[in-house]
């Protein structure tokens, strides 16, 4: 019999998105799996109408809502845990905003069932046009910045399948094995980024990330944080820190994070004088705010996870800038040339 799959969609006020998306996942060629919606207590749409209605159509939908708005890594979490109460063997996870093909479950169950060390499997992310690329996984940089591999090339670059650092949390799947051993969704987060720290816990463990090409998913990229000015940055400048400072062992740490520092206050300098200097800000002090004592309990735990040597993880980290900082790139390179 085919493993059972849960197909999680976190949303909130996102009615528009899900009448493209769940139609999408509603046609998979795979069909042992079962789609659930995690509302974030929607209030300014007809989400809540649009669920119930799914939800008396078909026998493999589940609508569930959330009191509060608890972002993306509390959507996922909810529905992560029903999945894991229901005894599911797989669980992906999906943007309210994404379409994907017919074929994009038995895509990612292909790796699992056939590659025992792979934990987590990911989508080629094309934009919505299907012109170019979003994401096809996701590297951490020795800098200490992740990014989304090869987004903005076009389409036909997609590169072949193959192992990556991280999965996108917006078009992956995962053992629900993994969530058992190794913890669900950093809460914290929110949103951003929290698919790379869980990503780092499974390079900290040894368990692998697989991207593959024939899954295929077609992304709206920022179009929830369109609606909320100054978001995105907010939160890059709020997590940018915990996403370091939790994940990298000590014996990497002197590597990574006096250039982290640098970047992260070139960044602040650059929104500043580009306008966003406020939610920036605000980022920075809530990322100053958070309970140290919290992170350091956090950081002790995912630390004890850790099989690989630090030689091992740092060869998964991306050795450079990410392509797409080329204004650090001409400090970084200014600043070398200089010193020679």
């Amino acid at each position: 019999m085919k493993k059972s799959v849960a197909v999680v969609i976190p949303t909130v006020n996102g009615a528009r998105h899900l009448r493209r998306s769940v139609p999408s996942i509603l046609k998979q060629s795979y069909k042992n799996y079962t789609v659930i919606v995690v509302d974030n207590n929607s209030k300014n749409d007809d989400t809540a109408s649009y669920l119930a209605e799914l939800s008396q159509k078909h026998s493999n939908f589940i609508a569930l809502t959330n009191a509060d708005n608890l972002g993306f890594t509390g959507g996922v979490n909810a529905g992560i845990r029903f999945a894991l109460m229901h005894d599911f063997d797989y669980i992906a996870l999906l943007n309210n905003d994404a379409v994907v093909e017919e074929g994009w479950v038995g895509a990612l169950v292909q790796p699992l069932e056939e590659k025992p060390e792979v934990a987590i499997a990911t989508s080629l992310i094309l934009h919505a046009d299907g012109k170019t690329i979003d994401s096809t996984g996701d590297w951490f940089s020795v800098w200490g910045l992740p990014f989304p591999r090869t987004r903005d090339h076009p389409a036909i670059e997609a590169p072949k399948a193959g192992y990556v650092f991280g999965a996108s949390g917006g078009a992956s799947m995962y053992r629900a094995s993994f969530f058992r051993e190794l913890g669900i969704f950093d809460n914290y987060y929110f949103a951003y980024y929290e698919d790379v720290d869980i990503s780092f816990r499974a390079q900290l463990k040894g368990q692998k990330v697989f991207y593959t090409p024939q899954a295929r998913t077609y992304h709206g990229q920022g179009e929830t944080s369109k609606t909320m000015p100054g978001f995105s940055i907010r939160q890059a400048f709020r997590n940018y820190p915990r996403l370091v400072l939790k994940n990298v062992p000590f014996g990497l740490i002197w590597k990574i994070l006096p250039r982290f520092l640098l970047a992260y206050l070139l960044f602040l300098g650059n929104a500043i004088r580009r306008g966003n200097g406020q939610p920036a800000l605000e980022g920075l002090l809530q990322s100053f705010t958070l309970s140290w004592q919290a992170l350091w309990r956090e950081r002790k735990k995912i630390q004890k996870l850790q099989t690989v040597s630090n030689k091992t993880l740092y060869a998964s980290f991306w050795p450079d800038l990410p392509p797409d900082q080329t204004g650090l790139r001409k400090f970084r390179d200014t600043f070398v040339r200089r010193k020679k």
